[in-house]
């Protein structure tokens, strides 16, 4: 049934009603007579991470993952004769991640400019030469083992067997030892106190039941087994968003503190700050002022925080959101 032709017209038409409905037909009517923009709330305190939410038209899922959806981006425009700027953190939570445990391999390599994917495909295949599809093996592992994934998901993402997928986390897990010490700092530091921080000293909370994983409250971290505390059903899975809290809790007050250092960095020019989605800001500004911001948006964006490595940004700019993404 999979390969009747008739399968992917359906897939296809319940795209197309997705985006018709959602977007297409949704927004035109949520513009403000009176701007002639679509405005949305941006929550402060909503989400556990401290990243920003936005609500009331939510801008913060506008289609990027194909090519097709993406053109529903043609129809975010700037001021009339303004052009758009998008301007995006590369890898941040890798670079984070790689600043907080320390690993001497990602240092290096983020220090010298190296591919960072292709560096971790070339440790899992224990080669030099990885062609473009092997990368995205690396890629897969880099960010995979931020959100806690293990070899069964790792299997699926990728096509590789599941004896495979151990294989390869098993090696990644040799040759990136600081990375997996400091995420399991990170669930024994939750249990232990109660919480664990940003970068910047934010705090996120974790409340466990006293007769469930609330038994390790004011033990020694160390001394914690976790294997076993793992093993905590339901409240378990609060030990995965411990270990990487620190770090997309990080991302959220470095592009927050870049906000912040903006507004008053862009008050004399002829631009303006338009939204914030996750890793990335998108502006408006005077033709004569484009170059001029760019450079200003980059500098800000790449200083606001002294790592052990750099951070690094993207910027494009365009008549509509889809040319400048």
């Amino acid at each position: 049934a999979g390969d009747h032709p008739v399968v992917s017209i359906i897939l296809q038409h319940r795209t197309l009603s997705k985006l018709k409905g959602t977007y297409v037909d949704a927004l035109p009517a949520l513009v403000e007579p009176t701007t002639g923009r679509v405005h949305t709330d941006f929550n402060q305190a909503v989400t556990a991470t401290g990243r920003l939410s936005s609500s009331n038209p939510n801008l913060q899922n506008i289609p990027v993952r194909t090519a097709f959806s993406r053109q529903v981006r043609q129809a975010f425009l700037p001021k009339p004769g303004w052009q758009l700027i998008s301007v995006d953190y590369s890898q941040i939570e890798l670079r984070i991640l790689a600043h907080l445990c320390g690993e001497p391999l990602l240092l290096e390599a983020y220090n010298r400019g190296d591919d960072v994917h292709r560096l971790t495909a070339q440790v899992l295949l224990d080669r030099k030469e990885v062609s473009a599809e092997e990368r995205r093996l690396g890629k897969t592992i880099n960010f995979g083992v931020i959100y806690g994934m293990g070899s069964q998901r790792f299997a699926r993402a990728t096509g590789v067997s599941r004896a495979e997928a151990q294989e390869f986390l098993g090696r990644y897990h040799s040759r990136y030892p600081r990375v997996f010490a400091f995420l399991e700092l990170q669930e024994r530091l939750a249990l232990s106190q109660g919480y664990v921080e940003t970068l910047l000293g934010r705090r996120r909370l974790f409340h466990f039941a006293p007769q469930g994983l609330g038994r390790y409250r004011g033990c020694d971290p160390m001394a914690i087994d976790l294997n076993q505390a793992r093993r905590g059903g339901l409240e378990a899975q609060q030990l995965r968003a411990a270990a990487n809290a620190p770090i997309q809790g990080s991302s959220a007050d470095i592009i927050k503190l870049a906000m912040v250092r903006l507004h008053d960095a862009l008050a004399p020019l002829p631009a303006r700050l338009l939204l914030q989605v996750h890793d990335e800001l998108v502006l408006e500004a005077a033709p004569e002022a484009r170059a001029q911001v760019m450079e200003l948006v980059r500098r800000t964006m790449e200083t606001v925080v002294a790592l052990r490595v750099p951070l690094q940004v993207e910027a494009r700019s365009g008549s509509n959101w889809m040319e400048a993404k």
